[in-house]
Order: structure tokens, then sequence, then C-alpha cells
């Protein structure tokens, strides 16, 4: 049985890898969070709070292996027990040496952080993408074999930093493929102005938090405020923000379904936050610190929930694929699956109605 190592990282990319997997039962899946073999990177991981806000740290390995355990999932942290026929990632900005020797699927998890000029002299004097301190590089660096992007403005995106377009497919992506299932939920509240917040402050980015938040109440313009933290934020400190400089019946929430609090709002303010693409599915009003009409454009692909299909498709093709890496053909390994799906239900149909 051909092995399939499945790299996690945050608790969206955990359970994206988790869905991908699921439609792969054939193949003998493993999973382990970011890990790198660079010694000097280790170190700082290891012994310092520099990278204490990126998936690479302790905190976010236990809260993916914790998820992994309760699913009964197989865990190989740093690729240590097994030798692997293919590699799923999540982030192509570390991909250790010994995996480059192995087939290669990179899987967009999310938004891509902004392009700065520090993301132009990274890039451009080949220093390790990690440098940026963001996902500015993120699906650039052409180093996986696929490539399989939300949409096709992504996909365009990608091509334009420097991935070969012969490797990218648009496969949509996991957890933001089916938004319009939100809508129906319990979720007690209705017809707030919501805002999402990210952790710039808790990945060295710079943030006037106190601004955002009295834009947030300018925008509201009295209508009920509702913020949604980022799991990665200093809680106590955001709220106590909040809480100086919005009115006091405004509600704050560090856990729940983020998506149905979008389906619940009438209006959403995000910041740098993949969740502003809910809004823009569901038809909201939205606001960013990137360009909406690019957001629009850039928005992942709704196909009913078929991307993790599309993506396991992807690898079942590559894995059975005997020829070289650039003989394989991404795109025609999904198309293919698709059909025979297709005429798989016809036929149940056909079946079913005689």
């Amino acid at each position: 049985m051909k092995k399939i190592l499945f790299i996690t990282g945050s608790i969206n990319q955990t359970t994206q890898m988790h869905q991908i997997a699921n439609e792969l039962p054939e193949f003998d899946c493993w999973f382990s969070q970011l890990f790198t073999d660079n010694p000097t990177l280790n170190h700082i991981v290891n012994n310092t709070t520099l990278l204490s806000g990126t998936v690479l740290s302790t905190k976010f390995r236990l809260l993916s292996e914790d998820y992994l355990q309760k699913n009964a999932l197989q865990i190989d942290f740093g690729a240590k027990k097994n030798k692997y026929d293919l590699v799923v990632f999540c982030t192509d900005l570390i991909v250790p040496q010994r995996m480059q020797n192995i087939k290669t699927i990179w899987v967009q998890e999310g938004m891509i952080d902004r392009y700065t000029p520090w993301s132009s002299v990274v890039r451009g004097l080949k220093l390790p993408p990690t440098l940026c301190g963001n996902t500015s590089l993120n699906g650039s660096s052409n180093i996986c074999d696929v490539y399989c992007a939300a949409s096709e403005g992504y996909k365009q995106y990608f091509t334009g930093k420097g991935t070969d377009e012969s490797k990218i497919v648009v496969t949509g992506m996991p957890n933001y493929d089916n938004l319009v299932q939100h809508v129906n939920n319990d979720f007690p509240h209705h017809n707030y102005v919501m805002v999402a917040t990210t952790d710039m402050r808790e990945t060295f980015r710079i943030e006037n938090r106190i601004a955002f938040i009295k834009k947030a109440v300018k925008i509201a313009s009295g209508r009920p405020l509702l913020f949604k933290l980022h799991p990665n934020e200093n809680f106590d400190r955001a709220e106590k923000e909040i809480r100086a400089n919005t009115p006091a019946n405004t509600l704050i929430y560090t856990k729940g379904n983020t998506n149905h609090m979008i389906a619940n709002c009438c209006e959403l303010i995000t910041q740098y936050s993949t969740v502003v693409y809910t809004g823009i599915a569901l038809g909201k009003k939205v606001h960013s610190l990137f360009n909406v009409d690019e957001l629009k454009r850039l928005a992942p692909v709704q196909n009913n929930g078929a991307s993790a299909t599309n993506i396991a498709a992807i690898c079942r093709g590559y894995l059975n694929h005997n020829g070289n890496r650039e003989s394989f053909d991404p795109q025609l390994a999904m198309n293919s699956y698709q059909l025979v799906k297709q005429e798989a239900e016809l036929t149940e149909e056909l079946i079913a109605n005689w």
C-alpha cells in the first residue's frame, strides 16, 4: 500500500488535509505538523519566541495533533517513521530537502498575505521565503510538482509570482468551496455588523488596533457590533481594547463557528482574513485591508464541496503515474476522475429509475 504524508498547520489546514485523506481510502495516510530540517530554524523554534505565532510553534503542533488523535489519524511528526510515495503540503515556504526527492503536491489553504517590497527583496535575493514573516510567497516557490489553487484568479496570481502555469490546476479550496451551507444555522444573533480580526501583532506585523476598532464603530453607525477574534490573538489584550472603544452592547467571541456568524451579519469588516471570502460568497457587503474588487477576482470557486475530491483525484493520479514529473498532467487527472464519477452517478440513476 502506497503511503501519503499530509503536512498540517493551523486547524483550518489540518481539517482540509483530513478531508482530502478521507477521499483516498486505498492509500496509507499519515500526518505531520509542518517541520523543518534546518538546524537554525529548529533552534529558533525550540529556544526563542520569534516563531511562536507561526504553525512551526509547539502550540500549533499540539492543537493539530489533538485533532488528529481525536479522529484516530496516524501521526508521523518529522516524517521519521516511514518512507513516503507522496507528500501533500499546505505551504511551500518550507519544503525539507529530503522531501524534494518524493512526489509533492501543494494545496492552497487560505488567503495569501499582501506582497510587500520586502517580499520582493526576499524573492529577488533568493533568501528563505520564511524571512518574509508572512504567507506572501506561499504558492510561489515553484518547488512542488503540482499546485492546487482555489480559483482561476489565484492561478494567475501564482503564475505571476513564479510558479509554472503547467503545474497549477484550479481545484477549489476545502472549507471554502460550499459556503452557502452556512446560511441555515443556530447562531442566536442576527443583523449586526461583524468584525473579524487578524493576528498581525502576534506575527510581528504593524497594526493600529485602536484605529481599526474606531473605524468599525464608524462603519456600524449605531448598528450592533460583533467581534470575532482570531484564534492566535492575545484575547485579554484584544477584549480590553474593544470594550474601551465600542458601545456597551458589543458582542465579543473568541470561539464559535465564524462562518455562521458571517451568514447572520448584515455587513462584514475584516483585515487580512480568509473569512472575507465567506462574506463575498454569501453576498455580504465586505470591508478589507485588501482591495475588495481584487478579492472578488481571487475568491475561491464554489463547487458544492467538491474540492477535496478534486485534489484527491490528482493525488491518486500522480501516485499511479509511472512517467516522470514533467509528463504528469494534473488537469487531465482531475477531469478524468470527474468524468468517471459522473458516468457512475448516471448509471446509478438509470438503475434506480429502471
